[in-house]
């Protein structure tokens, strides 16, 4: 770190700034000659390159000047791109830019971030969330965003990988931000933006695999790979080669430092194939958490397994490794409510949902051990010790509605009330919420799966993509899969760019000021009361005849959270168990749609409906599970 405002992380892959030189290094055990490849007007020029143990090749020159290109040569022949590069010539097969990290001056250093429990998220495609598609664009939406009450922006992966346009889950390059966004500068500019108006900023980071197109480690490095262990991308990574695990943990480090991200969410832990005793996860948190003790940094964890252990608290309450768990129970909950389906992995929520979602926001998961039919297994762990905090909600995010065969959006799919008693639900539940772009004024527009792949690896995911839709019942006729929009398509790609002029229409504008509204309730009354909740804090009960339930969170403060639901289209008669004034105690939170606390009071709920209050004495939901 050259000063206070000037960030730089030393990697143990890729370069190394020396005052007038650079060191280079990489990792290539079964090399035979490793050389650094030299721009130059003729072609690249190679400097012999020493091999110093372990299967490390290193050399320290000043022939590359910042912003020069390099790569390196192997065993004479192929000359591949530097895979730590933090930029980039031109795309994934071009040499690297070698970056002095310590030249951006930031205007924001000392931003030392914002306590877990006020983080509100709004996930973002850099591409897809404006017209210009990049990082200086962002920044230009960053008031609209502080001012509708968001506080932490989420980008979907921007590490580089093949082609102009894609969802980033296929980077190649892991720590060079995508050129096509506005590379390394760019999305310092961006971070730094944020933090000057107290905004957040989380980082989609993958650790359990490669893209297809533009890695090259396999060609230098085949052990980088357990080729006898098979993920959904190919082969696993080797994760018990310590300059394996050594590249992903300083990746997680060199963007929290050297871009000074605020926090990480770490993809599908549940495909990272870890042979050793230690979990990649578990070691790199840790890590995390040591070297950053005077800053807010947090890490966010997808998961299908519904495990625990990562998502512990310590002694005060504290995130001990990750600071939350992407709940998919509640997603599927609230979708199948909202849109009656049951096909795919709905099918284990299709007939007792509402119920479901009470004890997902009483008590974390839904799948606590159970039997799971459609992945035919027990599933899941005891959660209900664990803090509402440790859990990320959502109602829609890039794969709930991506990974649809027409991107749709809940909007498009539920009932327009119903979906908004789902919004209130997910905005001031004790929970961390995150909406995906556009949600916030209702978009109802797709968000479609796209890449720019070509040749034959385009068709494969063209075919891929249609073929995996094929056991659904809309689409096992081979007709009606060609309907499916065509992932390389640049029409796909740009049919799934927000469209910004609709919020401003009535219908659109009418739920912009209710998600305002909301995420001012929440900043206002249930941030302050989110530190210091014990174990077991929510109960929950719902009805067996009605789509309804009651749940109550004991909060930090001592005070009870309640929340009365009826997602059924008829009115709810509250059960006897609950006495009239438990219908009225405490302070009213939030009524959605109005008058619905009222008609609470005299001892029915409209449909559909949701009522929050806020009480100081008691518990009214039934027992936790």
């Amino acid at each position: 770190m050259a000063s206070t405002n000037r960030y730089s992380f030393e990697t143990s892959w890729g370069t190394s700034r020396q005052g007038d030189a650079t060191r280079f290094r990489l990792w290539a055990p079964s090399a035979g000659q490793i050389e650094l490849a030299v721009d130059a007007e003729t072609g690249p020029d190679f400097v012999t390159m020493d091999k110093v143990g372990g299967g490390w090749w290193e050399v320290t020159s000043d022939r590359v000047a910042v912003g020069g290109g390099y790569g390196f040569r192997i065993n004479g022949d192929q000359v591949v791109p530097d895979p730590a590069a933090r930029a980039q010539m031109g795309d994934v097969h071009s040499l690297s830019r070698l970056v002095e990290p310590t030249d951006y001056q930031w205007s924001s250093s000392d931003w030392r971030g914002r306590p877990w429990e006020e983080a509100v998220f709004y996930e973002l495609h850099t591409g897809a969330f404006t017209p210009d598609g990049t990082f200086e664009a962002i920044i230009e939406k960053l008031d609209y965003l502080k001012e509708l009450g968001i506080t932490a922006i989420e980008l979907m992966p921007v590490a580089q990988f093949a082609g102009r346009r894609g969802w980033g889950y296929d980077g190649v390059l892991l720590y060079c931000p995508h050129e096509v966004y506005g590379g390394a500068e760019g999305l310092k500019r961006l971070v730094d933006a944020a933090h000057q108006r107290g905004l957040m900023v989380f980082l989609d980071v993958v650790y359990n695999h490669f893209g297809p197109d533009g890695n090259y480690i396999g060609a230098y490095a085949p052990e980088f790979f357990h080729e006898e262990i098979h993920t959904p991308w190919g082969a696993a990574i080797a994760y018990d080669e310590t300059p394996v695990r050594q590249f992903m943990i300083d990746n997680a480090l060199f963007w929290l430092e050297e871009y000074q991200i605020d926090g990480l969410r770490l993809d599908a832990i549940d495909s990272i194939k870890d042979t050793t005793d230690t979990p990649l996860v578990k070691e790199l948190a840790a890590t995390v958490r040591e070297r950053f003790p005077d800053r807010h940094v947090h890490l966010t964890t997808e998961d299908d397994r519904n495990i625990t252990w990562h998502v512990e608290r310590g002694e005060a309450g504290e995130p001990r490794l990750i600071s939350g768990e992407w709940n998919d129970d509640f997603h599927h909950c609230a979708h199948v409510i909202a849109t009656h389906e049951a096909e795919g992995y709905y099918a284990d929520y299709g007939r007792h949902s509402v119920e479901q979602m009470a004890k997902c926001l009483a008590t974390g998961f839904v799948y606590q051990g159970e039997y799971s039919g459609h992945r035919e297994r027990n599933v899941g762990e005891p959660s209900g010790h664990l803090p509402p905090t440790a859990f990320v909600n959502f109602i829609q995010n890039h794969d709930q509605i991506g990974n649809r065969a027409f991107g749709d959006r809940l909007t498009d799919l539920g009932s327009r009330r119903t979906v908004e008693c789902l919004q209130a639900i997910l905005l001031l539940s004790p929970q961390i919420p995150l909406m995906f772009m556009g949600e916030e004024f209702g978009d109802p527009d797709p968000f479609c799966f796209f890449t720019d792949f070509h040749g034959e690896l385009g068709d494969l995911v063209r075919e891929g993509r249609r073929a995996e839709f094929g056991k659904f019942s809309a689409f096992r006729d081979e007709e009606a899969r060609k309907l499916i929009p065509d992932p390389n398509a640049e029409t796909t790609f740009r049919d799934s760019r927000l469209d910004w002029s609709i919020k401003d229409r009535p219908t659109y504008r009418r739920r912009l000021e209710l998600t305002r509204r909301l995420l001012a309730t929440r900043q206002r009354v249930i941030v302050p009361l989110l530190s210091g909740i014990e174990p077991h804090s929510g109960k929950w009960t719902a009805s067996q005849d009605s789509r309804a339930f009651v749940v109550s969170w004991k909060l930090g403060s001592g005070q009870i959270l309640h929340l009365f639901a009826n997602l059924d289209d008829e009115p709810w008669a509250i059960p006897e168990g609950v006495a009239k004034a438990d219908l009225t105690c405490g302070d009213l939170v939030h009524a959605y749609p109005r008058g619905a606390d009222e008609e609470l009071q005299g001892g029915v709920l409209p449909g559909p409906s949701v009522v929050f209050r806020l009480d100081t004495q008691r518990l009214i939901a039934g027992p936790s599970a």
